[in-house]
């Protein structure tokens, strides 16, 4: 169980400096595809902001645990690791730039 808090443990991968861009993705999953580049793009740019992508299958205890019911589901996390934003379905970059500039 997490508690509230997505830390490198249960992401299983480091947190950003700043902020971290966490993607729920699936394998036969069209709009993940877009939505790893859109988010890889944007981590790019922001500095401190990192991107962790998760399959949701292999996952499947954590995406139960966080209500996650499609893919692609993003969620921006601060740097602690709490969940600040979330959105399900492919983000337009210029969505992506502002959820993180109300989070950094």
């Amino acid at each position: 169980m997490t508690t509230g808090i997505l830390d490198p443990e249960v992401l299983g991968a480091p947190l950003g400096e700043r902020a971290t861009l966490v993607q729920f993705s699936s394998a036969f999953c069209q709009p993940c595809r877009a939505t790893r580049r859109t988010l890889a793009e944007v981590a790019a740019m922001v500095p401190g902001v990192g991107h962790v992508e998760i399959d949701a299958e292999e996952r499947l205890a954590l995406v139960r645990e966080l209500g996650v019911t499609r893919t692609p589901t993003v969620l921006v996390l601060d740097a602690a690791g709490r969940i600040m934003r979330r959105a399900a379905g492919q983000p337009r970059t210029a969505d992506v730039i502002a959820a993180l500039g109300r989070v950094l």
